[in-house]
């Protein structure tokens, strides 16, 4: 997958965010065989961009704030490249493909959760939360990925799946030490 820095993001691009933007791609096959612009921002976490000339992709570009950068944002501002490709072509009738991404940051958060854990270790930041759930959001990673892949299971029977999953996310324990976490380590006590 061809990657080419703007001369901003060449100056400022440091070796632990390439190696976070290698490891992002590779779980977008999707994004495979086109070329990504990446560039540098500094007002926003992120942006995407892309670029149809005569309906046919010229460009496909997203925008980073490399301090602090998370794989939650670079798994964001690529679902938006997903999501641009699938329904940017405005030259036909678009079709209901339940297979392609919704276009909507919130839509664009719950399948970058959905994609792979990778993607959990920041808090998103489009979808309705309890302050609690951001402020120990390593506490209810796990949980709230879980939720979003049962949210887009429900998206084909449920037309309120986003609705529905802001109100189980609200429903969640308010106190981190509430948590069972699926994942939990088996602890032993200290033998002396």
């Amino acid at each position: 997958m061809p990657i080419r820095l703007t001369p901003q993001m060449k100056q400022r691009l440091t070796r632990r965010t390439m190696e976070m933007l290698q490891r992002s791609l590779s779980y977008f096959p999707e994004l495979t065989d086109a070329q990504i612009t990446i560039g540098y921002t500094r007002k926003h976490l992120g942006s995407a961009t892309v670029i149809y000339r005569k309906g046919v992709v010229s460009s496909l570009i997203i925008r980073l704030r490399v301090r602090k950068v998370t794989y939650q944002t670079i798994g964001h501002e690529l679902t938006h490249l997903i999501q641009g490709l699938a329904y940017g072509d405005s030259s036909g009738a678009r079709s209901a493909d339940p297979q392609k991404i919704p276009s909507g940051e919130k839509q664009c958060d719950i399948w970058t959760l959905a994609r792979d854990p990778l993607f959990c270790d920041d808090a998103p930041t489009y979808l309705k939360m309890p302050r609690i759930m951001r402020e120990h959001w390593s506490d209810y990673a796990g949980l709230v990925r879980d939720l979003c892949l049962a949210a887009i299971e429900r998206r084909h029977i449920h037309r309120q799946y986003i609705r529905w999953l802001e109100d189980e996310m609200a429903k969640m324990p308010r106190a981190p030490g509430q948590i069972t976490p699926a994942t939990a380590q088996l602890t032993l006590p200290f033998a002396t």
